[in-house]
């Protein structure tokens, strides 16, 4: 009887521990080190608040917050719209289908290097794709540099985030939208219902629950995006594509202030909690379960 009660103690043994040494753990070194100037060649200097009051005092990084939230109001609402628009388009029982639904989502399972090397190529100034076709489609006599730009710099890569993001979002309002009852559709027609009347008022309320769990996931993607940068720009031009993970990065590894890195990530953390926090305060009047 004993064996009995310890058993799925047992099988959740590894999970709990995996989220102790790899999430909690790392999360407590993290915020201990926030109240520290450490370089970690040396000992750790206790200096209570100073990276804190620092912190809000360096035009830096209210420039990088700053665009972080850019980064956000483009990437979410850009991932949300486009992976609904291309869940609805392969929600069709057409042969082949299945091909195009791989296909949307093979962006999201491609290594950013690869992404980042084709963006690139896609985005130079002289030879780029995009500015050949601006150049002589267009006519546009002097297009932007797009990656080298102040201006451009951070919604070109907000742009190649959500090209590779909206397929796994396309995924999950597939799913969603199969799961509505064909009943409900078929009923609106005999009504009279438009394609456009179905759309917002059986198929927008009934992905509700989904839009709000693609919204959350999304918008902690938003904060916490660090490959695109670190791949395409490297934060430039002088910091106009920085966004908080990198520069946590930046100052972590690159200028050693592991002190000054960990407050950076506790303002991180912060942010992302406090915005999930509303979101689900706010979930009871835009979730619906039923029509």
């Amino acid at each position: 009887m004993k064996h009995g009660k310890l058993t799925p103690y047992l099988f959740v043994l590894p999970t709990i521990f995996g989220l102790l040494v790899f999430r909690l753990g790392p999360t407590a070194v993290a915020a201990y080190a926030s109240f520290t100037r450490w370089n970690v060649r040396t000992p750790p200097e206790f200096l209570a608040l100073g990276n804190y009051v620092e912190l809000v005092n360096t035009e830096t990084f209210w420039l990088v917050f700053r665009n972080t939230l850019l980064f956000t109001v483009i990437f979410v609402p850009g991932v949300m719209i486009i992976s609904l628009l291309m869940a609805m388009m392969v929600n069709q029982k057409l042969r082949g289908i299945a091909f195009f639904r791989g296909l949307y989502f093979m962006p999201y399972i491609t290594a950013m290097v690869a992404v980042a090397m084709v963006w690139r190529w896609i985005f130079a100034t002289r030879f780029g794709v995009l500015n050949y076709a601006l150049t002589n489609f267009l006519q546009v006599a002097d297009p932007p540099a797009w990656l080298a730009d102040k201006t451009w710099a951070l919604p070109s890569l907000a742009i190649v985030a959500v090209w590779k993001q909206v397929g796994f979002q396309m995924l999950i309002f597939l799913a969603g939208l199969q799961s509505v009852p064909g009943s409900l559709y078929e009923a609106a027609s005999i009504d009279g219902a438009s394609k456009r009347q179905q759309f917002f008022k059986i198929t927008l309320p009934l992905l509700s629950p989904i839009t709000f769990f693609i919204f959350v996931i999304t918008v902690i993607d938003a904060f916490k995006t660090f490959e695109v940068t670190f791949t395409m720009t490297g934060g430039g031009p002088n910091n106009a594509s920085t966004t908080l993970a990198y520069y946590i990065y930046q100052n972590a590894f690159t200028f050693g202030r592991m002190g000054y890195a960990s407050a950076l990530a506790m303002f991180l953390m912060l942010i992302v909690g406090v915005t999930t926090f509303i979101s689900f305060r706010m979930k009871d009047r835009l979730v619906e379960y039923a029509l």
